[in-house]
């Protein structure tokens, strides 16, 4: 069937009773009954038709890997013998499919050696539930006849420390209870050094709530946020999956439990007489919420995947209540566990009974953590420019794994390496051809055509050497430095572009530092070129210089990747061409400067290299960001000054903005969500809707320097500002930058 989600995990019922009494039990203590006419123990039968379902699930999805966690009930009390046949029988029908990961859940009071030497015979991990110390755990995981499991639990808890059995130990499971002291319950936990914690709130629907001592809507996030605050203090001694969910998807990742956020399921429970349902919780709303239909014996699993049930909990945002999918924390919560939001009159379509609390809990995790879970990068340029020179260096590495065989390609590498341990003066001469904003054009291009099978690595080479040589000639480096050029001509990245003989023709030739620039020998003959030699064959990269104190800009107009803008570049600018442009760009320069000098500041940090476009401006006066590295900007030569200064403006803004998003984490890329724009007439991205806004605070902080504002410019700013205020998939750092947008129009008075 189309469209279905996998099951890559299973619940197996191994046994249907327990030997505690807890009086919050989901099974025996709710409103689903079913378990009294089930069967107390598995059958073989069961055991071997689930594993072979479960082949045929993974075998038909191409699934990598399955978990299956064995479950009661106490699975304990199905004894080593039927668990050992569980263990082999999900072994030998998974062998050669799919990777097996077995796991059990036990209240631990029957464990013993014998377990434990068959879980570490067949890898299986085990965790333990308990409530944290002994006057917590006593409120409720009791005896039938009120006696304490407390001891019996840290027994069973340091067997499974012990070695040999260490690496079986998966974590702790722990139902919050808001009468227990949360640091007692965090210290109780954390000094049994389990892998992992789990924190539960215990099952409710709006028809049977959950306790709240002091009736006060948050107790539960309060309760919780006391158990950060100490985990935080104590320096996160140990995971808990709860907060590193909810971390997760604060920086725009997944959700890391299915009590949170919104990844479809993926789990179905089998019952100890083969019946299939859906996740256990649901037993806690009505009698039958958790049945299918199915069982093992007559229906496959795509069948229960399949069910208005289960698909249900696989909608992501569409899934969840109305007023969820309007809430700014909807990524973090997920609207909550699907059985908490039960209500008699409308089923399943409603905010969590646990909202308030879960909103409060993720305020709280967010407002605790925002300083240090913001991404360096966007308060601090430095950072910035290091993240992205190493994303060019990363992306290079990961060509040079594809191409590292090619001879040409081999030759070159060798280069770089020996550039870059020739001190400091090599080292800052690779830098500067790396960050060169079009070695990442190139790079990405090459990585394009190895994904899609046309990967050229000559062509690729000839790059990298060039790339190469031009950082032995910036380095002034005595250094071989041997380029092949074709149609008579090689460009050197940062330099210019030298013509080595006629069109059409191909060779080699040796380069090589002079006292006034730079030499080429080709055969016998040698020819000087560079900034002082004057040979015609030589055409530098042009520089322009944006103010006294700022860093040349180089006006490129040769390299030929730097046709990776919406528009097509202009060809090599003519001597007087050049010189007006440079005129024009004084002149815009100053109008940004006196218009908006804090904004003009912002756009010279980092731009590194012009490039003139073809054609004039076009409406509004964008400036263009393609397909490079930092520090590139496309103007439209033909351009005036008003438009000029306008597209070094916004263009800046731009380029910036997508800067950020590949080293830092805006939003989430999870949900097709849309939202609406000021100034599109459909709905859009929050991608595109926070690009919008970013360039135009800037626009409308030059318009009214200019005495030429757009009518209703800031109202439409300010309401595209609310909205992004709302989007759930913005991350933390996403929302800092919204702050810093409202604080801009805010100085501008607007």
């Amino acid at each position: 069937m189309s469209g279905l989600i996998a099951f890559r995990e299973i619940v197996l019922k191994v046994h249907s009773r327990c030997d505690l009494a807890c009086d919050h039990c989901y099974v025996y203590e709710h409103a689903d009954q079913s378990w009294r006419a089930r069967p107390k123990v598995i059958s073989p039968e069961v055991i071997s038709h689930t594993a072979s379902r479960l082949a045929e699930h993974a075998r038909d999805h191409a699934l990598p890997s399955v978990t299956v966690i064995l479950h009661g009930g106490e699975p304990l009390l199905a004894g080593t013998a039927r668990l050992r046949l569980v263990c082999e029988e999900f072994s030998r029908a998974l062998t050669g499919t799919a990777a097996l990961d077995l796991r059990i859940h036990t209240n631990g009071l029957q464990l013993s050696t014998r377990h434990l030497d068959l879980f570490d015979e067949f890898d299986v991990r085990v965790g333990i539930s308990l409530d944290g110390d002994r006057a917590a755990n006593d409120r409720h995981r009791r005896f039938a006849d009120g006696r304490t499991s407390h001891p019996l639990v840290l027994a069973a808890v340091a067997l499974l420390r012990s070695e040999p059995y260490r690496h079986l130990y998966q974590g702790l499971l722990c139902t919050v209870d808001v009468a227990n002291d949360p640091v007692a319950v965090l210290d109780a936990l954390v000094e049994l050094e389990p892998p992992r914690v789990d924190f539960l709130l215990p099952h409710a629907t709006w028809e049977t709530p959950p306790v709240r001592p002091d009736d006060a809507p948050d107790a539960y996030a309060r309760w919780l946020l006391r158990i950060f605050d100490h985990w935080e203090r104590l320096g996160r001694p140990v995971p808990v999956r709860l907060f590193e969910s909810l971390l997760s998807t604060l920086r725009g990742g997944p959700s890391l439990t299915e009590s949170l956020g919104l990844a479809p399921t993926d789990l179905v429970v089998v019952e100890t007489d083969g019946t299939l349902e859906q996740v256990d919780s649901l037993k806690s709303a009505f009698e039958g919420a958790a049945a299918t239909g199915f069982n093992v014996f007559d229906h496959a699993f795509d069948q229960v995947a399949a069910h208005p049930g289960v698909r249900a909990r696989q909608l992501g945002l569409a899934g969840v209540s109305d007023s969820c999918r309007r809430c700014p924390v909807v990524r973090s919560c997920g609207g909550g566990l699907y059985t908490h939001r039960y209500r008699d009159r409308n089923g399943f379509d409603n905010p969590s009974v646990y909202c308030t609390d879960l909103r409060e809990l993720v305020d709280g995790v967010e407002g605790r953590t925002a300083l240090r879970e913001t991404a360096p990068q966007l308060s601090d340029p430095a950072e910035l420019a290091r993240s992205q020179e190493e994303l060019t260096r990363i992306l290079l590495a990961r060509l040079h794994a594809d191409l590292g065989a090619e001879p040409g390609w081999a030759r070159a590498w060798e280069l770089l390496a020996a550039v870059e341990q020739a001190g400091e003066a090599g080292a800052d001469a690779l830098d500067a051809v790396l960050d060169h904003p079009f070695t990442r054009t190139w790079v990405l291009a090459a990585l394009d055509g190895a994904r899609e099978g046309r990967q050229d690595g000559p062509e690729a080479a000839r790059r990298l050497t060039a790339l190469a040589v031009a950082a032995v000639l910036r380095g002034g480096l005595d250094l071989p430095a041997e380029v092949a050029y074709r149609d008579g001509e090689v460009y050197l990245p940062t330099l210019g572009l030298l013509r080595l003989g006629e069109p059409g023709t191909e060779g080699r030739a040796a380069l090589h530092v002079t006292d006034e620039g730079y030499a080429v020998r080709d055969g016998r003959t040698e020819h000087r070129f560079g900034p002082a030699a004057g040979d015609a064959r030589w055409q530098p990269v042009r520089t322009w210089s944006p103010g006294p104190d700022a860093a040349p800009v180089a006006l490129e107009d040769l390299d030929p990747y730097r046709n990776c803008f919406p528009r097509p570049p202009r060809l090599r600018l003519g001597t007087g061409e050049a010189e007006e442009w440079r005129g024009r760009l004084d002149r815009a320069w100053a109008l940004l400067h006196e218009a908006v000098p804090e904004f003009a500041r912002a756009a010279a940090a980092g731009l590194t290299t012009l490039t003139p476009l073809a054609g004039g401006p076009r409406a509004g006066g964008w400036g263009e960001a393609g397909r490079h590295g930092p520090g590139a900007l496309g103007v439209p030569y033909a351009a005036g000054v008003r438009e000029t200064a306008l597209a070094l403006l916004t263009g800046r803004r731009r380029t910036r903005l997508r800067a950020l998003t590949e080293v830092a984490d805006l939003y989430a890329l999870d949900g097709a969500w849309q939202h609406p724009s000021p100034w599109r007439e459909r709905p859009v991205p929050v991608s595109r809707l926070l690009a919008d806004v970013h360039e135009r605070v800037a626009v409308e902080a030059y318009r009214r320097a200019t005495a030429a504002p757009e009518p209703g410019g800031s109202d439409r700013i300010h309401r595209a500002l609310d909205r992004l205020s709302e989007a759930a998939e913005l991350t933390t750092t996403g929302k800092r930058l919204v702050a810093e947008l409202r604080y801009e129009l805010k100085a501008v008075g607007a």
